[in-house]
């Protein structure tokens, strides 16, 4: 079973809710005091809740106000965003521009992360990191998924209302139903931050994390009442029009699996509470139940059609609903009551941190302070937030607007990960071309983050197999604001380096490394990074199998060396969009400590766009030893392998000076997303031209070599896979690849 399809299905199965409140009557006079008080409940149902924004838009367009509305899960988010003033056709645009996929992924957008984090990709490492403390040991959150994108997303829905606090003061008064997870108690919110509200009655135990309001600790509505009638008749309304998508039980040959088992022990939980809630519905109140068939809670690709069974399902209950209805002038009255400014205007008095927040009370002075005493701009305060969440190291980044003393503020939450502060990454590296040229590493990363005032990092990485390598650097800002850092570093590296003569392998070298090094450095914005510094170690060079082509020997490293680096790929694995460029020099330096004097200069640069499910991926690599000579040999220049002119054996090619060129074509073939096989999974081919030289004298590029590559390729946790077959200079390969990116 895939944990990807239980997160969505347990995630689509909590959104399984709904609940109503109407406000006062009418003043004398106003035709809303001669009409009855109407009250919307909507229920949960994941997916199949986009149905409520069809009978949305067939209310509208039958002209019936709704004076109230009450919601659980996906219930309370629709009717919540119909609260906040949106209409039925600006929520239905909200949710035609989600991707459900990545919603679910709490990591930001790669694009977001900070240079150093989206490095992390390109390792073959597994894409989770677990929380590791030294008292406690393996640490988990508390849900599958902190729910950071899908706060963000109601947060920029229900901005035009974001200094309302009382819910009777929105255009339409609104309840949201939740559950103490402490108690097991239904609690109503009636008031607060509605995005906060909404996300606390959506969180479906042990996949979304649980929000805290006002101490207590709320999970999924749906959990104490999924379709809460009596909610809303405490809410004074006279007629109610409750929406029911709950997903219908079972029969026994549609119960195949344990997730199948599951999904009906929860159905049977929630559809106990929605009958009693149906046997409160009077002769006068108006139940439509959508056809939605067997249709799953999580199948998000279906949500057009779910809109439009929802406004067929309130279509049919069109005789009754026409006594509701308004005249057109009633009705313009009533929709101009619920209009709202798209932002609330104000000059931010104060900015502080949230409660849950005080450890980074500084942070948030030193990188929001700078809004005090400006013109409320929700676009400026949400690239600060983004840019704060790309650090890797909060779960959560996010604003309220809050009252104080006659003033309005805001109030920043920046939530570091609960089960951090260190996490732990491990991975498996499988490289094989099932003609003996086979590599496997395992590794594993411990990222140690804020281990000093100034929010520094330290990171460890250690690998074990044909390369071991051990490596730690501390990543230590200036300040908290400043891009500015120093990077001291240790590395211990040893290399396999194959001797292929004729295209047969004849010797294999063992090559090593130890160096300590020390960087300056710049991060230029989340895109890129700029770093000088200094090595100094030693390094060995033996052969363990076969004839000696070059003698053993002993080297030492001392260096000097310029690093600049451009990211902007929006995946390290098969990217879609975005460029990439590094390149660096190195002068090996005999007044530095070094064995000889040797200058290196090498940069690569990778470019992709995508057309509908087809993408393609320039790069292009170049290297030379301006000397022609290095000192270690982990310095020179290799080509064989996959991508790397394809059906060469690996370390077919090795000199001082090399370049190659590369075009990659690939198709997505699958959905991806949820299931078990439902991985992205792409089939491509590559074309590669490219050649290494012996010394700079010899670069000749009409003596490019030519290869290619087919390959089946998939996206997993565990990082790329490849099954692949390549091709150059009259060889041929098969390649089966974990771990490997672009």
């Amino acid at each position: 079973m895939h944990i990807r399809r239980i997160l969505m299905a347990a995630i689509a199965v909590g959104l399984l809710v709904g609940t109503g409140q109407a406000p006062a009557a009418g003043q004398p006079g106003d035709p809303a005091a001669e009409r009855p008080r109407i009250g919307l409940v909507l229920s949960g149902g994941g997916a199949r809740g986009a149905a409520h924004i069809g009978v949305i838009q067939a209310l509208e367009q039958m002209h019936v106000p709704i004076d109230a509305v009450a919601g659980t899960s996906m219930g309370a988010v629709v009717g919540g965003l119909y609260a906040a003033g949106l209409s039925g056709d600006e929520i239905a645009q909200v949710f035609r521009n989600l991707d459900w996929q990545d919603l679910l992924r709490d990591r930001a957008p790669r694009k977001d992360l900070v240079y150093g984090r989206k490095q992390d990709d390109r390792s073959f490492l597994a894409s989770g990191g677990l929380g590791v403390r030294a008292d406690q040991g393996v640490v988990l959150p508390l849900g599958l998924v902190q729910g950071q994108k899908i706060t963000q997303v109601l947060r920029n829905s229900t901005m035009r209302v974001a200094d309302v606090r009382d819910f009777d003061r929105l255009p339409t008064p609104f309840r949201a139903l939740a559950t103490d997870l402490e108690t097991g108690d239904p609690v109503v919110l009636r008031s607060g931050d509605l995005a906060t509200v909404l996300r606390a009655s959506m969180s479906a135990p042990g996949v979304l994390a649980p929000v805290e309001i006002d101490g207590r600790l709320l999970v999924d509505g749906g959990l104490v009442d999924n379709l809460p009638v009596e909610l809303a008749r405490e809410m004074k309304v006279d007629v109610i029009i409750a929406v029911d998508v709950s997903f219908p039980l079972a029969r026994r040959n549609g119960l195949e699996s344990p997730l199948d088992v599951t999904n009906q022990m929860i159905g049977i939980m929630v559809r106990r509470g929605t009958a009693a809630s149906l046997k409160q519905l009077s002769a006068r109140d108006v139940l439509i139940k959508p056809e939605l068939g067997r249709m799953t809670a999580i199948d998000f690709t279906r949500m057009p059609q779910v809109v439009t069974a929802g406004e067929t399902a309130a279509a049919r209950q069109s005789a009754q609903l026409a006594s509701l209805a308004l005249p057109e002038t009633a009705y313009r009255a009533y929709l101009a009551s619920r209009t709202r400014t798209t932002d609330p205007s104000f000059t931010v008095a104060f900015v502080r941190a949230g409660p849950r927040s005080e450890e980074d009370a500084k942070r948030v002075d030193a990188v929001f302070g700078s809004l005090v005493g400006q013109p409320f701009d929700a676009a400026s305060l949400q690239r600060k937030a983004i840019r704060q969440y790309g650090l890797d190291r909060y779960e959560a980044v996010d604003y309220r607007v809050v009252d104080e003393d006659g003033e309005r503020g805001l109030e920043i939450d920046m939530r570091r990960k609960s089960w951090g502060p260190n996490f732990l990454r491990i991975g498996l590296s499988i490289d094989s071309d099932f003609e003996g040229g086979t590599t496997a590493n395992a590794g594993a990363r411990l990222l140690m983050t804020g281990v000093n005032r100034l929010d520094g990092d330290v990171l460890i990485d250690t690998q074990l197999g044909e390369d071991p390598r051990f490596y730690t650097e501390l990543f230590q800002p200036l300040t908290l604001t400043s891009d500015l850092f120093v990077a001291p570093g240790f590395r211990y590296e040893i290399q396999t380096m194959q001797i292929v003569q004729d295209g047969h392998r004849v010797a294999r070298y063992r090559n090593r490394d130890t160096e300590v090094s020390l960087a300056l450095g710049a991060e230029l914005s989340n895109w890129g990074e700029v770093r000088v510094g200094v090595r100094r170690g030693d390094g060995s060079s033996r052969v363990v199998i076969g004839e000696p082509v070059v003698p053993n020997s002993t080297f030492d490293i001392g260096a000097a060396y310029l690093e600049f680096g451009y990211d902007r790929l929006d995946s390290a694995y098969f990217p879609k969009h975005g460029q990439a460029l590094h390149a660096s020099w190195q002068s090996q330096s005999e007044a530095l400590g070094a064995s000889a004097n040797a200058n290196i200069v090498e940069a690569s640069w990778i470019f992709a766009r995508t057309l509908g499910r087809n993408s393609l991926v320039l790069s292009m690599e170049g290297g030379s030893a301006l000397d022609d000579r290095v000192v270690s040999p982990q310095e020179l220049f290799t080509l064989g392998g996959f991508l790397n002119l394809s059906g060469l054996p690996v370390d077919a090619l090795i000199g001082t000076q090399y370049g190659i060129v590369r075009t990659i074509f690939y198709r997505r073939i699958s959905r991806g997303g949820t299931g078990l096989f439902e991985f992205p999974a792409y089939l491509g081919a590559s074309f590669e031209a490219g050649n290494v030289w012996q010394n700079k004298d010899a670069v000749d590029l009409t003596d490019l070599k030519a290869g290619g590559s087919v390959f089946l390729g998939a996206e997993t946790p565990f990082g790329p896979l490849y099954l692949a077959g390549g091709f150059a200079e009259g060889d041929a390969a098969f390649y089966l690849i974990l771990g490997k990116t672009f």
